[in-house]
């Protein structure tokens, strides 16, 4: 039985292109099904049909038998079809966690002495039990989503749309919420999730992809998956066990083609010892990053035994010492009773590094980077950039300056009615004449790869995310800083454009000269550009070193809910280091 069935849907924002350019699909109850495609070929206009918060304009789509162009239909349609967003910050709606959990089924009716129950065990489900009286503000962009999802969970849908929900969870709350996933699918629950992980895809029952709103490709994920010249061509990558298997067959390595890294090195092992020994060494070396460049001697940002409290109070000290002896993180990577944010962090960073931040979820990433450059100040301790103290407020108004930050969601960042007017804010607010403010505008979208001639005066707001992204980028660019600091810079992105945003990046390090941290839930990433990583854990410290040093205890960093690079846990699964 088809519970979503998309008939020769067509629809468009504005009346010139289609967005969704006559789709035919149908999706069986019980089902799950994975929807890939490049950013813009139509992946979240497709989810808002199934959840009827728009109607095609030409065709029909039926969401369990009812029209969602049927008026009398959308409460229904709503109340069955959970959707998550892929920013968290569009879908929550009240200041408590636990008011917005209850939100949904509070709207449809639930009995006051169910909803409580409902509220407790979805979030329990995302790993967020005692976090009920937190407020939503002070979370941290993956709780926030999973505040999200644990909202549409308590609605208990017959169908659940995930739209890039797990875009900014770090690497145990991605597993986390496969093994919701999974859980609720074996339980009946038909699920469509929309992804760029490759590895997510391929534990689906099904994959769709498009392209300019059409579907070019559908079947089982061992179909799909493994064509990776068309998947390619289509901004996507193969999953990585997939990419690696194919690559050891072309080298007369006699190994099937695998979707997953446990059936990949489930074959490798029965492969002759000399050449297991070979591989793991390769593998191991091929993570990270060949020969690490040498930064200067100059600190250019350094923390003198910093840490930071979103709370203030008289009674900070005692609740400080209380919490130095907090208990090891849940499942998730949490631990609601903590108090600091960041707890006595120090570190230098030099001119000239490409410096690495890793950490779950709420582990005090992104309060690091606003005291960097001065938008945080410290509870206690000391941040100085080029040797001046940010406590003093004309060093903190240069070192925004000089260091520049993109965030986690950079679309927050855009404001302006065209995107030349955004891009063009900073280097107009430094007084700059209008020619060398139209030369600074064309050359930051330039690095960017963006046409500034088409975008001028296109409002940034018309824009798929990746542009958005894009654009954002291009107006810290636009301030020239000699640092930049970008925090989970390509959530969201497709694959071919992630790859390309790290490729800009990496080319302001080399040629430039430009001083880069990169904040990321992605440790290939990390390993493979990195000179440096620093890995937090529940705002302290708990690694700090070369790629290759910090990489290299997968359990330690698995406790912590992190994990290695994909090369690495494929020689640790070989060698037997690893489960």
């Amino acid at each position: 039985m088809a519970v979503i069935e998309f008939n020769d849907v067509r629809f468009t924002y504005d009346a010139q292109r289609y967005a969704l350019d006559g789709v035919n699909l149908r999706i069986e109850q019980g089902s799950f099904t994975c929807v890939l495609g490049g950013n813009g070929s139509g992946k979240s206009t497709l989810a808002k049909h199934v959840n009827a918060l728009i109607a095609p304009d030409e065709g029909t789509v039926r969401v369990l038998d009812a029209d969602t162009s049927d008026p009398e239909s959308l409460y229904f349609i709503r109340g069955n079809a959970g959707m998550v967003f892929q920013n968290p910050d569009d879908q929550i709606v009240s200041s408590v966690i636990e008011d917005d959990v209850a939100f949904g089924p509070e709207n449809l009716g639930v009995p006051t002495e169910e909803l409580q129950g409902r509220v407790t065990r979805a979030l329990a489900q995302v790993g967020l039990q005692g976090f009920e009286k937190k407020e939503t503000a002070a979370l941290s962009g993956g709780q926030k989503q999973r505040v999200a999802i644990a909202g549409v969970l308590a609605m208990e849908p017959q169908i659940l749309v995930l739209d890039e929900a797990s875009a900014m969870l770090d690497p145990r709350g991605r597993k986390g919420l496969a093994r919701v996933c999974r859980e609720l699918n074996e339980a009946g629950l038909t699920i469509m999730l929309i992804t760029h992980f490759m590895e997510e895809a391929a534990q689906a029952d099904r994959v769709v992809v498009l392209e300019a709103g059409r579907v070019v490709l559908e079947g089982a994920p061992a179909e799909v998956l493994t064509q990776a010249e068309r998947l390619r061509d289509l901004n996507l990558d193969v999953p990585f066990a997939a990419n690696m298997s194919m690559e050891l067959r072309g080298s007369g390595m006699g190994v099937p083609v695998c979707l997953t890294t446990d059936e990949l090195a489930a074959s490798l092992r029965e492969t002759a010892s000399h050449e297991i020994e070979r591989l793991v060494k390769e593998l191991r070396a091929r993570a990270f990053k060949p020969a690490p460049n040498e930064p200067g001697a100059e600190p250019i940002l350094e923390f003198k035994g910093v840490s930071f409290t979103y709370q203030p109070t008289p009674k900070r000290k005692n609740r400080r010492n209380a919490v130095e002896t907090a208990a090891t993180p849940a499942d998730w990577g949490n631990d609601p009773s903590e108090y600091w944010a960041l707890q006595n962090v120090s570190l230098e960073l030099r001119r000239g590094e490409f410096f690495g931040i890793a950490g779950h979820t709420g582990s005090g990433k992104s309060t690091l980077i606003q005291l960097a450059n001065g938008l945080l100040q410290p509870t206690t301790g000391t941040v100085l950039v080029n040797g001046r103290d940010l406590a003093d407020k004309r060093a903190a108004v240069e070192a925004r300056r000089d260091v520049g930050v993109v965030f986690q969601y950079p679309e927050n960042q855009l404001f302006a009615a065209t995107v030349f007017d955004d891009v063009a804010f900073g280097p107009r607010n430094l007084g700059l004449p209008s020619d060398e403010v139209e030369r600074r505008v064309r050359a930051a979208m330039d690095l960017v790869h963006l046409n500034i001639d088409e975008l001028r005066d296109v409002s940034p707001f018309a824009l798929s995310g990746g542009q958005q992204r894009r654009v954002a980028f291009a107006g810290v660019l636009a301030m020239q800083p000699t640092t930049l600091i970008l925090d989970e810079p390509i959530a969201g992105l497709d694959p071919q454009n992630r790859h390309a945003f790290l490729d800009l990046i990496t080319e302001l390090h080399d040629e430039q000269g430009m001083t880069i941290v990169l904040v990321s839930h992605d440790m290939n990433d990390l390993a493979r550009l990195c000179d440096r990583v620093l890995v937090l854990n529940q705002g302290k410290e708990f690694a700090l070193g070369a790629p290759a040093e910090v990489f290299s205890d997968e359990g330690r960093l698995r406790s912590v809910g992190l994990g290695v690079p994909h090369m690495v846990h494929l020689a640790n699964l070989i060698a037997g280091q690893s489960e």
